[in-house]
């Protein structure tokens, strides 16, 4: 996969008129539908400033929630086209519909330095079956295409990857970020390379751990997958997370480690309880030896010592999944130790969206962390090695 794709930097833009994908599946307050959260906003306005001040006239689209090809009132994109508006300073044109009357309308009207805001995409069930017809109208709007919602890369549908069929295809600001730091740490890694792969399921990451072992020199395992592993090695793991159809892997992947010269660390202690619940009392045990009626609930005391000490003096870190159930305070400490040490590392790090980024966030040590990914699936197809259909539509530098 190239990760050397052009970006709005590199084309001309004045007087042209911009399809811009952004990511604003924003989320909103079940009752009122306000907006509880600007942050994807926000993280567009890098590219929709560049666009406006070099001239450009910018009709911004995105889906939200899962209408199904239907109109919901409740997921009308109305409500993002106000705050785009308040953050910008400035009016965002809102288009009632997609390819509709009232889209090209206003699209035909709109001047160089100007914004609009096209309904929700998802209204149309064209968009996530990427039917060409949809994509060509959606191009027609538009001369050039831009590309700001990693969160979707990952995704063929008409407004990520149908349009560039039509339109010449660039990144945004936000892409082209993701592209230089996360490609660089897969194909160019100071190194030593670190990988922490932490979250509920072996099954979510097999494709990952399979293509990091391959370019990483320290691979970390925690979260509830870990005891898949502990089991597959013999191990006692009570009522723990168990992917019993994913036993034979583990240990694969304990063989492919072995014979690249990976060093692969698990769990040697876990901090476990009797039930699935905030108040459950902890009580730590050794790897491999939680008693039957107790389940793995987070990594124990020793575990966070030797995770720790492992991603010192690291040059890249890669961090995708919680290393407990970080939900609960009380099984909080290891996700919590995870990210103080990747803040304190000095090294390159790298976290790909999700329940991690959260976590970060949540801890307050986002602010020391080099790149935190926008999109979690994307991230996750991105560390699997996998060709993400959004990126590899865009023009190559």
């Amino acid at each position: 996969m190239n990760y050397n794709k052009k970006t709005v930097k590199d084309v001309d833009v004045r007087g042209k008129k911009v399809l811009l994908r952004c990511d604003f599946n924003v989320p909103q307050d079940k009752e009122t539908g306000e907006i509880t959260s600007d942050k994807r906003i926000v993280a567009a306005l890098p590219t929709i400033r560049y666009l406006l001040e070099n001239g450009a006239a910018v009709i911004a689209c995105s889906h939200l929630g899962k209408p199904k090809g239907e109109w919901k009132e409740k997921l009308t994109l109305a409500p993002v086209a106000k705050r785009l508006g308040e953050l910008l300073g400035r009016e965002v044109v809102f288009a009632k519909d997609v390819i509709g009357e009232d889209a090209k309308a206003k699209a035909a009207a709109l001047k160089g330095g100007e914004i609009m805001l096209l309904e929700n995409l998802r209204f149309h069930i064209e968009e996530e079956k990427n039917d060409p017809a949809f994509a060509k109208q959606l191009a027609s709007l538009a001369e050039l295409y831009v590309s700001d919602a990693f969160g979707t890369v990952h995704r063929a549908h008409a407004s990520t990857a149908g349009v560039a069929a039509y339109l010449p295809a660039v990144s945004g600001l936000l892409v082209a970020k993701e592209l230089e730091v996360m490609g660089k740490a897969l194909d160019d890694p100071k190194r030593p390379f670190v990988a922490v792969l932490g979250g509920a399921k072996v099954s979510d990451k097999i494709n990952v751990i399979n293509n990091l072992l391959e370019k990483a020199d320290t691979v970390i395992i925690g979260g509830g997958m870990a005891y898949t592993f502990s089991k597959a090695q013999g191990g006692e793991i009570g009522t723990s997370l168990l992917e019993a159809d994913k036993l034979d892997y583990a240990l694969e992947m304990l063989q492919k480690a072995k014979e690249r010269g990976v060093k692969l660390l698990l769990p040697v202690d876990t901090v476990c309880a009797k039930e699935f619940k905030a108040d459950a009392e902890p009580v730590t045990c050794d790897a491999g030896k939680i008693p039957a009626d107790m389940m793995g609930l987070d990594i124990g005391p020793k575990t966070v010592a030797l995770f720790c000490d492992a991603v010192k003096g690291a040059g890249t870190i890669v961090w995708n999944g919680p290393m407990g159930v970080f939900e609960f305070p009380a099984f909080a400490v290891g996700t919590k130790a995870m990210a103080k040490a990747l803040a304190e590392s000095g090294a390159v790090t790298i976290i790909g969206g999700g329940d991690s980024a959260a976590a970060v966030e949540q801890l307050g040590f986002a602010d020391r962390i080099t790149h935190i990914s926008t999109g979690g699936g994307a991230s996750l197809e991105f560390l699997e090695g996998k060709e993400l259909p959004g990126v590899a539509c865009l023009l190559d530098k």
